[in-house]
């Protein structure tokens, strides 16, 4: 998978639509503030960053990689919430919050990160305020994420929620890496169906029907754990008709 992250004094670029692109909104000053008070630490695929109801002491920002956020019920059903990309702040809730974490955060692909021990995450705020509005923003991002994934689960059956879901994907996904010359677009997050239908509230045998209906539509192709869009504003004007 390709990425493209800026460098540690690089220009910023863009913010991710559906990310948060807090790293890419420091300025040149604040990130390498930032990166004086942090540890880079890489993770493998699959290995936690930090696991729900344990007590907070670090926050990290995804330098490379893909990771998935998740949380699990008392019944001991894992829900998928979100994925986070290159430039985005994992971890901080519980930091800021000074309560335990909500959610596990969890490699999707090997991810590269800054670690921010709590302390000195909150000394960096102190001395660069300017940075507390970006970290509100992320919350409010987030808070706006989760309405819209309320609305459109409730909104939306089958392979429109999916379309829905991959379109969402798809313009994550061109924030990091260009479509193909044909404009087609690789969605970065590895997920499996299981994952995709925890996300949208399905179960994967659903996904794998919709999927089917998107294949046939000529609007994805599929491999194991890869999911190519053939055309995204095909793609975007399915999610788009109530007709399911």
């Amino acid at each position: 998978m390709n990425t493209r992250t800026p460098p540690l004094g690089g220009l910023a670029a863009p913010a991710a639509p559906g990310g948060d692109g807090f790293w890419t909104e420091l300025d040149h000053a604040q990130r390498t503030a930032l990166a004086a008070a942090a540890r880079q630490r890489n993770y493998p695929a699959r290995a936690p960053l930090c696991y729900q109801g344990e007590d907070s002491d670090h926050i990290i920002v995804i330098r490379s990689g893909w990771a998935k956020v998740t949380s699990t019920t008392p019944d001991g059903h894992e829900v998928v919430l979100a994925v986070r990309g290159p430039g985005d702040l994992v971890c901080e809730s519980a930091v800021l919050g000074s309560r335990h974490r909500s959610a596990t955060v969890t490699a999707l692909t090997p991810v590269r990160g800054l670690v921010v021990p709590a302390g000195r995450f909150t000394a960096f705020l102190d001395a660069h305020p300017g940075v507390w509005r970006l970290v509100s923003g992320t919350f409010v991002r987030r808070l706006d994420d989760a309405d819209r994934r309320v609305r459109a689960n409730v909104s939306a059956q089958g392979a429109r929620r999916l379309a829905m879901l991959l379109a969402h994907l798809a313009e994550l996904s061109t924030v990091y890496a260009p479509p193909s010359a044909d404009g087609s677009v690789d969605i970065g997050p590895p997920l499996s169906q299981e994952e995709l239908g925890s996300w949208m509230d399905a179960s994967r045998e659903t996904v794998a029907r919709a999927l089917a209906v998107l294949r046939r539509a000529g609007l994805v192709r599929t491999g194991r754990r890869r999911i190519t869009v053939v055309a995204p504003g095909a793609l975007r004007a399915f999610a788009r008709d109530p007709a399911d």
